[in-house]
């Protein structure tokens, strides 16, 4: 069997957790990091673990739309014969880390597959529901693909209690797998850190000023996470506050830094398109609060990266976030934006933001990823597989 140098093979162990990653050219950060946390934390149990994915062959010829259907072949014509070379030696468990692939579970060959489903948004919106992620024709056939794949795995862990309703609900009838949630953990052992450090940090950045405050948004440029509400809502506060906006993750559109002139507040808008583990520490420990409206959300990880750090969170009311946020955030509804920017101020009272940070690090003791490696490892286990 290949071995993917992600992975740890024990070759006196014939028995094994193959995991199943995602194609990198379509750059889903996210997923790629959950699938390295499954790796770290099975390998540092003694599981023989290995990670497989789909490569880019076609795919790699050609970027924009002709690149995204070349990239189809190499997922979906293939991958399969990859993956079937990869199940002869009978691996224990099969897990798919991330639903958007759950279109291999039926070539596994009745080997036990284990799916982490981090949100049905882009299945529920292909069903005709609101959920701010609109499908064409072709993304409407790939999402039941995908509804139908789920429906045949032999469990789903989902990473919130929302997914895990909306899968049980989409799933319904007989025959169904078991249905699971287990929560996310950290991808990096976010914490306080040091003001000094974090300072320094900062001032090596180049873009953000270690005396200046600012609030912060770390996420995609996709359209349910908000990020035009952010601007409005920091329009409002920044006559009365001397501060930035800070946004971490995809670079701002042109349509957003259009509106950004428009509501004149373009030159307190900074932009960090790539920044690593450490700095997003230093940001979350430097931030007045992580400013997170989005209109909807699978789980929402930089809300526990924030809490981990101390950082106050005002997130919105949607999907998971306020089981994942618990007691530790200050809510609003995604309409709300007048109550976004009044807590933004509230917060600029030192004992207020230290009141909330306290909360924040109390609520961020629930995600462990200890925790989370365990809970897999138990569900392996009672499904069959025992690794």
């Amino acid at each position: 069997m290949r071995n993917d140098c992600m992975g740890r093979r024990q070759h006196h162990n014939p028995k094994m957790v193959l995991l199943l990653g995602n194609y990198p050219p379509d750059q889903q950060q996210s997923m790629q990091r959950f699938t390295a946390m499954m790796l770290r934390g099975l390998t540092e149990r003694g599981i023989d673990v290995e990670v497989i994915k789909p490569e880019p062959f076609f795919g790699r010829v050609l970027g924009g739309f002709v690149g995204k259907w070349l990239g189809y072949i190499d997922k979906y014509i293939l991958f399969p014969f990859q993956l079937r070379e990869n199940l002869r030696e009978r691996p224990a468990i099969v897990h798919i880390c991330d639903h958007s692939n759950a279109v291999y579970v039926d070539k596994c060959n009745g080997i036990p597959v284990v799916v982490t489903c981090h949100d049905l948004l882009a299945v529920r919106g292909a069903l005709g529901e609101d959920t701010d992620c609109p499908a064409t024709l072709t993304g409407r056939f790939l999402q039941k693909w995908i509804l139908r794949g789920l429906g045949h795995a032999r469990a789903i862990a989902c990473v919130s209690a929302a997914t895990a309703s909306d899968a049980r609900r989409l799933l319904d009838g007989g025959g169904r797998p078991d249905i699971s949630t287990i929560s996310l953990g950290l991808n990096y052992e976010y914490k306080q850190i040091p003001e000094r450090i974090a300072r320094t940090r900062l001032q090596e950045s180049g873009i953000v000023q270690p005396d200046r405050a600012f609030i912060l948004h770390v996420g995609s440029d996709l359209s349910r996470k908000n990020r035009d509400g952010v601007l409005r809502i920091f329009e409002r506060v920044h006559k009365q506050w001397n501060g930035d906006l800070v946004f971490v993750g995809d670079p701002l559109t042109p349509e957003l830094r259009k509106l950004a002139t428009d509501i004149g507040i373009a030159q307190r808008v900074k932009e960090i398109p790539d920044a690593s583990n450490e700095l997003l520490e230093a940001l979350y420990n430097r931030a007045l609060a992580l400013v997170y409206p989005s209109r909807s959300e699978g789980f929402g990880w930089p809300i526990i990266e924030a809490q981990a750090c101390g950082c106050p969170v005002i997130c919105s009311t949607v999907g998971p976030l306020r089981d994942v946020a618990g007691d530790g955030a200050l809510f609003h509804s995604v309409e709300d934006e007048a109550g976004f920017a009044a807590d933004v101020m509230r917060l600029t009272s030192p004992g207020e933001r230290q009141s909330w940070s306290e909360k924040s690090l109390r609520n961020a003791q629930r995600f462990s990823t200890t925790k989370m490696i365990d809970e897999y490892t138990q569900l392996y286990n009672e499904i069959g597989g025992r690794p």
